[in-house]
Parts: structure tokens; sequence; C-alpha cells
């Protein structure tokens, strides 16, 4: 095998694994052939974020297997999928890393041409997926936010969504440098990259159980996405509040005014509208409190500076280590 083909020594792929016992066995064998024909030495390092089913025991397995490219990394409880990819970060050994989700909805065959992207000397490697197959409210909900981060950040990605993403070690360790607990990987990433490329791969649907993002995920997907990254929501707000308050000293005047030109009974007609008009403001109030409660709430997880992840278990090719490992 030629190590030196691209001008990379070691690929790693990463990839969070929870509850995927069922799409194991094909994630695997369709992974291990994309990598061979890459042509470089590689390593596919499977990160179990807490699974409660045979994940995890399927995951060692392949990795004591003989001549086997597989790394179980086993997390001691479930940490969600970003600090999962951290802690595979953490364990990868290559010049470039890949990750890709378990459930095969991005085809492992896409490997070789990020690859070949990678190596015309790109440090992020990000990909948008054609003719995608989830649900119409999960295409409206990722477009949305998509535009959202891109507005609020500044970084011009298209499919911030799709973690089937390529990064050079220099970007994964200023990356595992940063401590901050709530971290968007493919945000973060790009902060850090100096030459940023985007191509298309394929979509496919998901063959086997439930994607993990239900409405409620998404939502804290999206205060994620922009409150790790970005203060561009307190300034909104800020902007936002001296409207209403313009709004509101000019309303006043137009009340006083009509007061004194129509009477105390148009006064009284208008209690309703005055009802409505607190209403709204309320509820700006409720919106501030609660975009400035995420950013506190932020403060307060990184002040106490526990860790992202645990890793109970690294288990390599005739290697295992049982000693857990705080990140």
């Amino acid at each position: 095998m030629n190590n030196n083909k691209h001008g990379f020594k070691l690929i790693s792929v990463v990839i969070p694994v929870y509850n995927e016992e069922a799409s194991l066995p094909e994630l695997l064998r369709r992974t291990l052939l994309a990598c061979e024909q890459t042509g470089c030495d590689f390593e596919i390092v499977l990160v179990d974020d807490g699974s409660r089913d045979q994940s995890e025991a399927m995951l060692l397995a392949a990795a004591n297997e003989p001549n086997s490219h597989v790394v179980a990394v086993i997390l001691n409880r479930n940490y969600g999928q970003h600090s999962a990819v951290m802690a595979g970060f953490e364990t990868a050994r290559g010049d470039l890393i890949i990750t890709l989700d378990a459930d095969l909805q991005n085809p492992p065959e896409e490997i070789p041409r990020i690859v070949i992207a990678a190596a015309e000397g790109y440090d992020v490697v990000g990909t948008i997926r054609q003719n995608r197959q989830d649900s119409f409210f999960r295409r409206r909900a990722s477009k949305i936010i998509n535009k959202m981060v891109k507005k609020a950040t500044g970084q011009e990605m298209n499919d911030y969504g799709c973690m089937f993403r390529a990064y050079r070690r220099s970007v994964i360790d200023a990356m595992l440098q940063c401590q901050e607990r709530s971290t968007f990987i493919p945000i973060l990433a790009n902060s850090f990259a100096r030459n940023t490329l985007e191509i298309p791969v394929h979509h496919a649907s998901r063959e086997n159980g439930d994607s993990k993002y239900d409405l409620f995920r998404l939502i804290n997907l999206m205060f994620d996405l922009v409150t790790s990254m970005t203060t561009a929501p307190l300034r909104l707000l800020s902007m936002l509040g001296v409207m209403i308050a313009g709004f509101g000293f000019g309303l006043a005047v137009l009340l006083l005014v009509l007061r004194f030109t129509l009477g105390s009974t148009w006064a009284a007609d208008g209690v309703f509208t005055l009802f409505a008009l607190l209403f709204i403001f309320v509820g700006a109030q409720f919106i501030g409190m609660g975009l400035l409660g995420e950013y506190i709430g932020r403060i307060y997880t990184d002040v106490r500076a526990r860790p992202r992840y645990f890793i109970q278990t690294v288990a390599r090719p005739g290697v295992q280590s049982s000693s857990g490992e705080k990140l």
C-alpha cells in the first residue's frame, strides 16, 4: 500500500454511535471498503455514546479482530453527538480526520472523493447533501437553521447539519484546545481553517431505526449553533429593545394627545388596545430573558469546568485500555 498517496500518512474516520446495532455490520463493511480505495493507511474510530443496545459489544469485538482497523472508544454515558465526536478526535491519530454518521444516510463510498478534495490543500472539506431523503419538516428546519447560522456567524457554508466532513490535523488540534462545553464542530472548525471547500454528496434514506433528532433536539441544536459561536442575538436584542422603547414613547405621546383632543370616552374605549400592546412588550421581555438565560447557563456550565465526556475504554487492535480518561 502506498502510505504517501494524497500526502496523508494516516486517515482517521470518526463515527459516533448511539443505539445503531442494526446498522453497524453494514457500516463497518462499507466504510472499510471505502477507506481501502483511498490507497492510504487508515483507522476507523467508532465512539459508543452510551448505547443501550449491543453496539458497545459489537464495537469491542470489531476492534479485537485480527488485523482490524477499528478503534472502539466507549463513553460511560450519553453525552451527545458533538461531544462523542470530540472524544473521537482526542483518540484519532490521523493527519486527516473524516467525520461520518452511523446511520448510512451519507454513503461511506464518498470518502475517497473527500480525501481527494482535502489533498488539494483545503483545511476543511464540507459536504452538501443532494436530494435529501429526510422528511419535509427536517429539510425545512435544516434550511432555516443554516440561514440563521450564516447570518449570525458570517461563516459561509451551506449545510452545517451534515457531519460528513474532513479536517486536517492542525484544525483538530486547535479545536481540542478549546474549553467550552457547548461545541458545534463545523462552525468551530471553520474559525480555525484558512481554506475551506464544500462538495456535493449523495444522501440516502435511513434503513434502520429512527432519527435521533426530534423537534426538541433540533431546537436545542439551533440554540447551540447560535449561542456557542456568537453574541449577535444579544446585539439584536438590544436593538429590538431600543425600537420597542421608542415605539412605546411615541405611542404614549399619541395617547396623551388623543386623550385631550377626543376626550375621556375615547381613552376608555382603547383599554383593550393597551392590553394588547402590553402583551407584546411582555412577550418581548420574556424572549430577551430567555436569550440571556441561554448565555448565562453556558457561562455557568463553563465555570463548573466539568469534562465534556469521560472515556471508559479505548480498544485498539492488539491493545485495550480499560482506565477511564477525563477530557
